[in-house]
Formats: structure tokens, sequence, C-alpha cells
């Protein structure tokens, strides 16, 4: 990184963090009650709630993961924005609102397995341990991923040893969320949001401008690696074929069971602000994600001539590097961070709530003050971060591959089960109980498997893996109660008035 991006940069990081921390010291005045810490007392607005969503969804790969998949394979990548663009609309579509009105009928769950638990009335507890048990295991892979990211960031922009880099980035995270819970992370979302469509915006258009325009970008691409241009074929100009696809398209499945995505349906004020945050909501994700291809592909006529770049997830940072004024600069580069953060924060305070909720409770089996809980939460925040920053110390991690595997397996556990719990009357307790184990083993599994079919991404075969467990399991062991039935029934009527 040149002297006068690190020069400025450290003003730039120093300004955006004290803000950060701001918001989470006035989030933490706000915060009474476990609700409040948990899903901010179910009082979020629509842009709050879409541009949240977004950011949180995004995290690092946007500005680091996706950009690379682009420089390394071309608008190949354009599967995956495909998949990931229709699988949230439809999440925004089928989930969203049920979620926000099922959620609160079904005893006020704020947890996902807390949900699963209410809707079917499982007084074993055993679909809220088992869900809280996969919610804890996939969101330490993703917290590592986003740790990485920040790692590489820190590294890259001061020079700092990778280790040191990695501490810093989850101390950022960690004092403001500890603060200001939901509240503090779904507000410094907005501005993260808003940062990083500025970012993704502004370097493509400064790329294509240093290049020669976007007809000489074309021209580069289509004369030097032309198969970059091609949806079929490799950068080899081999084709790539219907698991390649079949793996990109997939992504977009991952949205139905994503807890901390499902925690902003759940978090909105009236489910008829639903509506609005979608168009929002997909918009945003839309513009920055095209953005993010872009840069991916400006970075290879850029960086043409000099060889090309060894670590293709560095190519955003690396432009900013080469072509952006000192201010500038540091404003992009904070949007990165503002990805890493956004996302980090709410998979650190989902997996606290799933401790201190879904275990901690159950296992106390007593009545405990809403303080007592809170500081609780605070103390899983500290657990789980220092867990994740430890797993996160080998820099050879791949920001992507990380995603990869914990969206997957939130994906295949939790969507499938999600989806029928909303939707199907005859859905009983066994059969969410068998989809999540169904779909997360299957996942784990599959992930150790190469060659042939066990290529495909590994959370199309979860996916429907834990939709033929749910639905053969419910089935063969018969209705759920009466008293499940007439709940159900219940829901459905507020869903049609409300």
């Amino acid at each position: 990184m040149t002297n006068h991006i690190s020069d400025t940069i450290s003003w730039t990081f120093a300004v955006y963090i004290v803000m950060m921390l701001a918001i989470g010291v006035y989030a933490y005045q706000r915060t009474q009650n476990l609700s409040d810490y948990i899903l901010g007392g179910r009082r979020l607005g629509s842009l709050t709630a879409a541009l949240s969503a977004g950011a949180s969804d995004m995290s690092g790969w946007l500005l680091l993961g996706l950009p690379g998949l682009a420089y390394a394979s071309g608008i190949q990548s354009a599967w995956l924005v495909i998949g990931l663009l229709l699988g949230g609309y439809l999440n925004w579509w089928i989930v969203a609102r049920r979620l926000r009105i099922y959620s609160e009928l079904a005893g006020d769950s704020l947890t996902l397995p807390a949900f699963f638990n209410n809707r079917f009335a499982d007084s074993s507890h055993s679909l809220r341990i088992i869900g809280a048990i996969f919610t804890l295991l996939f969101y330490l892979l993703y917290t590592v991923s986003g740790l990485v990211a920040g790692g590489k960031l820190f590294s890259a922009v001061f020079g700092l040893p990778y280790e040191w880099a990695v501490i810093i980035g989850m101390a950022t995270i960690l004092v403001y969320t500890l603060l200001g819970g939901f509240l503090a992370v779904c507000w410094t979302d907005v501005f993260q949001g808003l940062l990083m469509l500025f970012a993704l915006v502004l370097v493509p258009v400064l790329a294509a401008q240093a290049v020669g325009g976007w007809p000489q970008a074309y021209t580069s691409l289509q004369g030097a690696t032309p198969m970059l241009l091609s949806l079929w074929r490799d950068h080899a100009g081999q084709p790539i074929g219907a698991i390649a696809i079949l793996s990109l398209l997939a992504w977009g499945l991952g949205y139905f069971g994503q807890p901390h995505i499902l925690a902003r349906f759940k978090a909105v004020q009236t489910p008829h602000q639903i509506a609005q945050a979608r168009r929002i909501a997909v918009s945003w994700s839309a513009v920055a994600m095209l953005g993010a291809v872009l840069v991916g592909l400006l970075g290879q006529v850029y960086f043409s001539q000099g060889g090309g770049i060894q670590d293709s997830e560095r190519v955003f940072i690396l432009l900013v590097d080469r072509m952006l004024p000192a201010a500038l600069a540091g404003i992009c580069l904070a949007a990165i961070l503002a990805a890493i953060m956004s996302t980090a924060d709410s998979q650190l305070l989902v997996s606290a709530s799933v401790l201190t909720e879904d275990l901690y409770k159950i296992v106390m089996r007593r009545q405990l003050s809403q303080t007592h809980l809170i500081w609780v939460g605070r103390l899983a925040v500290l657990v789980i971060a220092l867990a994740a920053t430890w797993l996160a110390s080998d820099p050879q991690n791949s920001v992507l591959n990380l995603v990869g595997y914990a969206w997957a397996g939130f994906g295949a556990a939790f969507g499938p089960p999600l989806i029928l719990a909303l939707h199907w009357r005859n859905m009983n307790r066994w059969g969410a109980l068998a989809g999540m184990i169904g779909g997360g083993v299957c996942v784990v599994v599959w992930k150790q498997l190469h060659g042939g079919i066990f290529d495909l991404y590994e959370l199309l075969p979860g996916f429907i893996c834990a939709t033929i467990a749910v639905v053969l399991v419910s089935v063969i062991t018969g209705k759920p109660d009466q008293k499940v039935l007439a709940a159900f029934d219940e829901m459905q009527q507020h869903c049609k008035t409300a």
C-alpha cells in the first residue's frame, strides 16, 4: 500500500470507528431488555430493515470475494449474482411477512430455534437445542470469514502482521456490539450499506476511465482473455458445465435459512412495511453486486500490463491504491471495513442470542431478570469473538470459501424447515427436526466428497435432502396435535388481516 494511502487512511478509519462507537453508546441507552438487545424491540423502519439486511448479508465477500471471483473467472460470476438476486427477492416475498407475524404470535420468538420450538409446541426443546448447535457451528465459520477479510484489509493498508490485523478488526466490532446490541448493529448497517454502495459505484467508474473508457475496457478484455466475457466457458475456453452453473445459482437458496437476515424480518415494526423494504433491499443488492463484478473485470484490464496480481481477492484494494486520491481512497477502503463489520456484528449478536435464549435459559430452568440476560448475552458475544479470532489466524483462508460453507449450512439446515413451517399446516416437529438434521449433516458430509456430482455446491443437495426429510417424516409420523393446528390457523388468519 502506497504511503499517501497509509497516511490518510488512519484518520479516515479513526473517524469511521468513532462514529460506529458513538452509535453503540446511543443504542446502549435504548436497550432495556433482552428483546431490545436481540431484536431492537421490533421497531425497525423499512429503510433500516432493508439496508441492514443487505449490508449484513453481503459482508467482506462483496468487496473482496466477489470482485476476486470476477477477476479470476469473468462474467461467469453473473450466475452467482443471478442466483443471489432471485433468492433474496423470494426470501422477502415468501418468508418475510409471515415470519414477522408468526414469530410474534408464537410466544414472541426472538431467535430462529425459539420460533421452531414454539411453532411446534416442542416440550422436549430438541428443536431449540439442535437449532442452536447448528447456529453456533456455522456462525463460527461465518465470523471467521469476516475476520480473514478484515485481516487482509488492515494488513494491506497498514502493513501490520496478519494476526494483529485480525485482532484489531475484531476489537472494533466487539465494542459497539457489546454495548448496543441489535439497534447498534442495524443503525451502523444503514451507514455501512450506503458507504459500500458509494464505493462500488465510484471505483468501477474511475477504473473504466483509467483504462480508456468502457468500450476500450471491453475491447481489451476481448482481445487478451475473451473467455472472461463468456457465460458458458471458463478462462481456458472449456465449457463450464451444468454442475458449475447450478452451484453458482444455488447460492440463492441460502437466503431462506440465514438467521442474521431473518432477524431483520422479525424486527420490522409492522408487516405493512415489508413490501417497501423488499424493493429497497433488492435494488441495493443489484447495484452493489453489479459494481463488484465490474471491479473484477476492470481489474483484469488495469493490471494486465503488469502481469496480473497474485491474490485476486485484493483487486478492489489494489485498484483503490493505484487510482484514487488519498481522501477518496480512505473512504473506499473504509467501505471494506464497513462490509466486514456489518456482517460480523450481526453474526456475533445472533450467536450470543442463541446461547442466551436457547441454551442458557433452558439449562438454568428458572426465571431470570432482563438485566441478567442482557449481560449473559454480552458475555456470549465476547466468548464467540475470541473463538473466531483464534480460528481466523491462518491468512491462507479464502473469504469466499469460508462464506460458502457457512452459507450452505444455514441454507440447508433452516431454509426448508422454515419455509414449510410458515406455509404447511400439517408439518410436525418430527419433520422439522428431520429437516434440520438432514440438511445440516448433508452439507457437512457432501463438503468432504470430491469428483463428479460431488463437485456440486453442497447447499443444493443439502436443501433437497432437508425438504424431502421434512415432508417424508411429517407424513409418516402423522398430523400435529389439535393445539398446534389451531395455533397455525390463528396465525394464518392474522396473516390475512394484518
